[in-house]
This record gives C-alpha cells, structure tokens and sequence, in this order.
C-alpha cells in the first residue's frame, strides 16, 4: 500500500526548498516524524520467532497526531472512552462551516480562531436549546474540529455529536426535544453561530481584518438525526489522530505526481486528483495543527465539570428505557487484550523480543 510517508521521502526535499523559511515549526515535525515513522529513527525491538527462529524487526511508531500510518490503537482507545461516556438517548449530528471570507484569517491565527470556532458553535447550540420551546435543558456536546474536503482543500468546519434532549436545572429528570423532526431551528443556530463567532473575533482584536459584508451573508449550518451517536462516533474517530487523508485512497505516486481518489460528496462519484509531489504536501500540510491545539472539545453534560449531571442524565435515561440491560452494557473491548504477533515468515510462531532497540535521536553522538 501507499503511504504519505513515501511521499515525504520523496517530495519532502523539494518542499522544503518551495518554502524555505517559511516553514513553520510544527509542519517540519510532521514532515520528520511522519517520513521516519515505523524506521530505526525511532528506535524499536529485535524479535525472534519461537517456531521458525527467524528473526525480525519491528520499529516503534512516530506517534503524532496528525499520521495516517500509526492511529489504529489510538483511535480505538479513544472509541472505547467515548462509547462508554454515551448517553442511551437519540442524537443529531450539527456541522457549523466557516465561510468562505474568514479562511485566510483561520490559516493566519489558526490556534485562536479555530478554538473560538468551536466555542461558538457549541454555545449557540446550548443557548437555543436552553430554550424551553425546543429542548429547555442542557444538552451534552461532543466537537471535533475538521480543516479539509474530500479532495484535501483548505474548509475549517466543526462537527458536534449532540444529545437530543437533556438535563432539567433542577437535575431531576431528563427533558426530551420537543420537536421530533429537529433539535433546534437551523437557521436561528446559523444567525447566532455568525455572531458568537464575532464576539470572539472582536475579543481577539482580529475582527478589523473582517469584511462587513461577512456578518449579513447566511452561514451554511447543517444538523441530520444520527441515531444512538455510534455510526458518528466511527466516522469522527477516524479523523481524531490522523488528518486529511488515508493512505488507503492513494493510487499512485511517482518521482513526479502523486494520484489520490476521493468520493464527491454530490454525485457520490469516484473522483481522482493528480497533482505535483509539492503541492501534494501543500494540500496536505495545510490541516496540520499548531501545538497545543485541541480538535477534540467538550461541552455541556459532555464536559468534564458536568460528570455529575451526566451520571445522573444516564441514571434517568435508563429509568425511561423499557429495555435497559443491553444498552447499560458497554461495547466488548477488543483491544484490551494485546496477542502476541505472529512470525511473517512461517506464520505459525509467535514474535518474542530478544533486544530492545535505542532511537536514533537517543543515541549518543
């Protein structure tokens, strides 16, 4: 298969010649890590087959965030927590999108304007569901923060995993949404999502490099049922420690090009883009987050302040629930338990480590 780390080897040099300077600090860790991932660079263990005796090398992971190669165990812990953490309820599923106007702001001041993204979408949904004729409770919001389209084009939106219904204020019982058709009137989310985003922007001293006409052109809010949450839940787990793209959907990359496909969200079509190593990088590049950046968030019962009242929401959904053991009964792990890895060449024996192996960067000079 494919990988992005080939293309890095391949193209990376001729990137960095591109930028030169201007390359910014976490973009040459990715560029690093993710072209010396699963290499001696970072070190790993020697281990011998107990049945053919045949001995192999098995190199560590890079670990970062944003690695399409090493995710899988990360990825499925972090599904195991929040599986757990959710409620018997139905949910929806809210994207709030930036528009068009403020990309370049969000690529510019990306830490800033990113969280407060995110901190307006998930408080224009609290507001309007506080209100008694929609939901008049608070709700639990999960917010994972997205930066690409399919074809790996620069498009900062949020998604929300949202509960339909919540916690009375007195904490007594769980309120439902009112309306079984929505959680809450999309177009009133857009026009306070438009302006909670001002707020902050003006709280920030970045609202001067924002044109007027921004604030009186709607923004594209979207919200769709989604079942139990679980089906969201996958897809968002996906994108939580890797970005942009899978290895899987690439095609071809040569000295020259690198071919990837992407499914058009329209059509629903196979589509495929070919483009220079470069610009492959570019793209690619773009949706790498500055350190200390958080793309997952929680709010409302969702939060870590409110484990409380979301103990106490869980205790009174399965009080209402008529069939409560299998939905009180977490997901069977299947990652608790690590088996031994098999021997590549006879296929029979198990891989014991024999020797453990110094990263390079650790090794003394």
């Amino acid at each position: 298969m494919r990988e992005v780390a080939e293309i890095i080897r391949l193209h990376g040099a001729a990137y960095r010649a591109h930028v030169g300077d201007r390359v910014l600090p976490s973009h040459a860790r990715v560029l690093r890590d993710l072209a010396a991932c699963r290499t001696a660079y970072f070190g790993g263990q020697l281990t011998q087959c107990d049945h053919c005796e045949r001995q192999v090398f098995r190199y560590h992971s890079c670990g970062n965030r944003h690695c399409p190669t090493c995710h899988g165990p990360r990825t499925e812990r972090w599904l195991e927590t929040q599986r757990a953490q959710l409620l018997p309820c139905p949910y929806y599923l809210v994207t709030c999108t930036l528009p068009r106007d403020l990309r370049a702001l969000a690529f510019a001041h990306q830490r800033v304007v990113y969280g407060v993204l995110m901190r307006s979408a998930a408080a224009a949904l609290q507001r309007l569901a506080a209100d008694p004729r929609f939901v008049g409770a608070r709700v639990g919001c999960l917010a994972v923060l997205h930066t690409w389209t399919r074809a790996m084009l620069y498009h900062p939106h949020v998604h929300l995993l949202v509960t339909a219904g919540g916690l009375s204020a007195d904490g007594t019982q769980w309120i439902a949404a009112k309306n079984p058709a929505f959680l809450v009137p999309v177009q009133a989310l857009s026009v306070i999502f438009r302006a909670k985003v001002c707020a902050g922007l003006r709280r920030a001293g970045l609202l001067h490099q924002v044109a007027p006409s921004t604030w009186t052109t709607p923004w594209v809010v979207h919200a769709q049922p989604a079942g139990r949450g679980q089906r969201v839940l996958d897809y968002l787990g996906r994108y939580v420690f890797r970005i942009a793209i899978a290895n899987s959907r690439l095609e071809q990359v040569t000295d020259d090009e690198v071919t990837f496909r992407y499914q058009d969200n329209r059509t629903h079509e196979t589509r495929r883009v070919t483009l220079p190593g470069v610009e492959f990088l570019q793209r690619f590049l773009q949706h790498v987050l500055p350190r200390g950046c958080a793309k997952v968030r929680y709010y409302g019962l969702w939060s870590p302040a409110h484990r409380a009242d979301r103990t106490r929401a869980r205790a009174l959904l399965m009080a209402l629930t008529v069939i409560a053991a299998p939905q009180a009964a977490d997901p069977p792990s299947t990652s608790a338990r690590a088996e031994a890895p098999r021997c590549p060449h006879c296929r029979l024996g198990t891989l014991i480590v024999i020797a453990v192996l110094r990263p390079w960067w650790s090794r003394p000079p």
